[in-house]
């Protein structure tokens, strides 16, 4: 019995060391062999890197060729006969969309997006946006040519011009010169100018920063409001789009005039940023009017020897019940025949509200509306005594000339006129008392909402609110307007939105009227 133990103590341990050598052995050969195998492989791995390192030693431009996806040019052509866009293997054929429009809509989401691209145009957002904003630039007829782009700085004012093709220049940059780019921004004339305020980028900058796009693309145009923005949008409604959307300029021989309007959110501000330095220069408008400036009357003389050369004639009115709050201007390269302050009732001309100035063929009415408040305070003053006033006031005057009314009129007319209709109904600006103050005291009375006029499916803000960030969503209201008599609304020739210049909680409003 205890020699049967002893063999069964000795087979235990040679089972033991016969598993450890055979593991040991296997082990080996197995190094050994991988050890070969990446023998051989090293030389095959060297010369394919060679071979990458040969292939991406290209220039990206060569001697009598095009760019290969080194640069975007983007060239935009009006009234066009070439319905195909190719950008290398993408082709878009416009026409096609054209004839069977449903093509958009039953396009894959990946095939919208590059579509999209392929056309220049920004490709974010659900399918509903990527396909409303197909059918927009389908239905514009308007052809974007591009070719891709690593790193580019853009001319973002990019407008039509008197020929048929609008180009944006491109340059390629170094990140060093990137940087130096942003840093050095300065402006270049206009209403106002700072030198301190050149050195730095601020909220009043015209919003043009260079931006990482989707496809791995850095361009200088962040352009929310080219993507439809609504809580409910109806069929057929687009997304405004100033870059594709406004006609040719007027020819120098057609007798025209150019007036802006701006609800600035207090001017002193304004004019320590840039914004209103590079309006001035690129819109190069007649007539400029203000709201909301915030001035009292000792501010006056030191702003306007902040204005550019040639607006000789500026009008102000300033609140007097409340000191900095609200006011209203004029500034004209164009004399006007007389001028006029407040609508001649004093319950309603404390504010500074009212400036009005008389041109050759019209009146013009710069009017800051007031707002009904927080628990609407002031609807019932605003629909009962203050619309029913202006509405009198401007008929009056239509009975000599026509009239333009601009402002800040405090209203979203229609639900396409803010993103949110149905959390609004009982917010100051889209109660059915306002909408309907307004139906009745202007559009009814023979005025002609100008925007709404040319763009009657188009959803385009004016308005952000600075609470909840609603720029950068396009979550606006559209509360600036151009209302003209009825019969010089066949006269405009273009009612506008510039929604790329920042500085305010409101974007300026433009009307191109011919004489």
């Amino acid at each position: 019995m205890r020699s049967a133990t002893v063999w069964v103590w000795v087979w235990s341990v040679l089972q033991f060391w016969s598993r450890t050598f055979l593991h040991s052995f296997f082990s080996l050969a197995v190094n050994q062999s991988r050890l070969r195998v990446a023998t051989l492989i090293r030389p095959l791995q060297k010369n394919a890197m060679s071979s990458r390192l040969n292939q991406s030693s290209v220039p990206l431009f060569t001697k009598n060729s095009e760019p290969s996806r080194a640069g975007r040019g983007i060239s935009v052509r009006r009234n066009f006969n070439e319905t195909v866009v190719q950008e290398h293997d993408c082709k878009v054929d416009i026409q096609s969309f054209k004839d069977d429009p449903s093509k958009i809509e039953a396009m894959t989401v990946q095939k919208l997006r590059m579509t999209l691209r392929s056309l220049g145009l920004l490709a974010k957002g659900l399918k509903r946006d990527l396909v409303t904003a197909l059918q927009s630039f389908v239905e514009n007829e308007t052809v974007v040519e591009n070719h891709r782009t690593q790193q580019t700085e853009r001319n973002s004012n990019v407008s039509a011009s008197d020929g048929d093709t609008v180009k944006a220049e491109t340059k390629i940059l170094t990140p060093k010169e990137r940087q130096s780019a942003e840093s050095n921004k300065v402006s270049s004339g206009a209403i106002g100018s700072n030198p301190s305020s050149r050195k730095r980028k601020d909220s009043s900058d015209v919003v043009s920063s260079i931006v990482k796009q989707e496809d791995g693309v850095e361009g200088m145009q962040n352009e929310p409001w080219v993507v439809l923005a609504h809580k409910k949008p109806q069929k057929g409604w687009i997304p405004y789009n100033p870059r594709i959307m406004r006609p040719k300029p007027l020819s120098k021989d057609t007798k025209s005039v150019k007036i802006l309007s701006w609800n600035v959110n207090g001017l002193r501000a304004l004019l320590k940023g840039s914004s209103a330095v590079e309006l001035a220069e690129r819109e190069d408008f007649d007539v400029l009017c203000l709201q909301e400036t915030k001035l009292q009357e000792k501010d006056i003389l030191n702003i306007t020897k902040s204005l550019v050369d040639g607006y000789h004639y500026t009008y102000w009115t300033c609140s007097v019940s409340k000191l900095g709050y609200s006011g209203t201007a004029i500034i004209s390269r164009i004399k006007p025949i007389s001028v006029r302050y407040g609508l001649g009732i004093s319950e309603h001309d404390g504010e500074g509200r009212v400036v009005m100035v008389e041109f050759d063929s019209f009146f013009l009415l710069n009017v800051y509306v007031p707002n009904s408040g927080d628990g609407l305070k002031r609807l019932s003053y605003r629909i009962t005594q203050w619309d029913p006033s202006l509405s009198n006031y401007i008929k009056e005057l239509e009975k000599s000339k026509p009239v333009i009314l601009t402002g800040d009129l405090n209203c979203a007319h229609q639900e396409i006129d803010l993103y949110n209709p149905a959390g609004n109904r009982k917010s100051a600006g889209f109660t059915n008392e306002e909408r309907q103050s307004f139906e009745t005291n202007f559009l009814q009375k023979g005025f002609v909402d100008t925007f709404r006029q040319k763009h009657p499916d188009v959803v385009g803000y004016t308005y952000w609110g600075y609470r909840h960030g609603g720029r950068k969503t396009n979550k606006g209201w559209r509360l600036d307007y151009f209302l003209v008599s009825e019969r010089v609304a066949e006269k405009v020739h273009d009612s506008y939105i510039l929604p790329d210049v920042g500085g305010s909680d409101h974007c300026p409003i433009g009307l191109v009227l011919k004489l």
